[in-house]
């Protein structure tokens, strides 16, 4: 197999495979498979504009068949993405790298390509009760705002990890937020947290770090998936979505399988989206299939065909609203 096209099957013999086990889902996946117009608004733009979020591939990626600097190709040629969210593990040795940084600016630049945002793990935890330890870790992502504003991203993603009660925790996290935000503000990066289990997956407590944290730069990457908890909880996600969406600055539209009509079967996208839409948000939509039903390239393929049907069918919808 051909690394640089990285799926199980060629495009071929998945519209082929598609237009049987999916028959009613078939036009939406040719839809996804190129390159199409977004629906726009009054104002000519459109409502949301679809980005893909590198962990989609995370299995192509570990088993050495695609390699960080081609996603942006990837993205654009194999499935008409024109932006990219990165995951700093699979360049986590690159973040002060310059040539290599410059590289794959120069990708991104000659595909058309938008880079969107990092998400960082592995640096530490935000909220950490130990000062010290918290400051190593505010530091540790020094390096990733930078390379985010090298490649002319908008935000890093980082964890609100901590220990404590939830009060506790609140603090803390607030506290190593506001600092990275702080130094962030120099580079024009904001720095955002994913609804990313334990507290973090509970909206109400997310958001009242965001109003603790107090920094513009600081805001949310509602996740449509990221609900659980754990020990069993889980948080309503529509709920959770109404939550965090006032402090959003990207949205992740995580997906894990789909039905006959392409339907994702666990979350109701077209509530997602509105929910999404009616807090005026008008950014960034990233892809993060996550599922085992299909195969990377199959689910990354559904779900951008489901996000442009949904935005073509809510277009009509706020057009119509004052």
């Amino acid at each position: 197999m051909d690394p640089r096209f990285f799926g199980p099957i060629s495009r071929r013999s998945f519209l082929a495979g598609a237009a049987a086990a999916f028959p009613a889902a078939y036009s939406l996946t040719l839809q996804g498979c190129a390159p199409s117009p977004p629906t726009a608004d009054a104002s000519g733009e459109a409502l949301f504009r679809i980005s893909l979020a590198e962990w989609s591939l995370h299995r192509t990626l570990n088993a050495g068949q695609l390699d960080n600097l081609d996603f942006p190709r990837v993205a654009k040629v194999e499935y008409g993405i024109d932006g990219v969210e990165y995951v700093n593990s699979f360049f986590k040795d690159k973040a002060t790298d310059t040539v290599y940084l410059t590289d794959l600016k120069d990708r991104c630049d000659s595909e058309g390509v938008q880079s969107v945002l990092i998400m960082c793990d592995g640096e530490g935890a935000i909220g950490d009760p130990d000062a010290a330890a918290r400051t190593t870790a505010v530091e540790n992502h020094f390096r990733w705002v930078e390379a985010a504003g090298f490649l002319g991203c908008h935000s890093i993603r980082v964890n609100a990890q901590s220990q404590g009660t939830p009060e506790e925790q609140r603090d803390l996290a607030a506290d190593g937020l506001r600092r990275l935000a702080e130094f962030a503000d120099g580079h024009e990066i904001n720095v955002i947290v994913e609804n990313h289990g334990g507290l973090s997956s509970n909206g109400a407590w997310l958001a009242s770090v965001m109003e603790a944290a107090d920094h513009p730069r600081v805001g949310t990457l509602p996740d449509f998936g990221n609900f659980n908890i754990g020990n069993g909880e889980t948080y309503d996600r529509y709920l959770g979505m109404e939550e965090l969406m006032p402090f959003a600055k990207a949205v992740s539209a995580k997906s894990h399988a789909f039905d006959a009509e392409g339907n994702e079967t666990e979350k109701d996208y077209h509530r997602i989206m509105r929910i999404v839409l009616e807090a005026g948000y008008r950014g960034w939509v990233g892809i993060e299939y996550e599922g085992s039903e299909h195969t990377e390239d199959e689910g990354i393929r559904f779900t951008k065909a489901l996000l442009e049907r949904v935005r073509e069918e809510l277009t009509p919808e706020f057009l119509a609203r004052p």
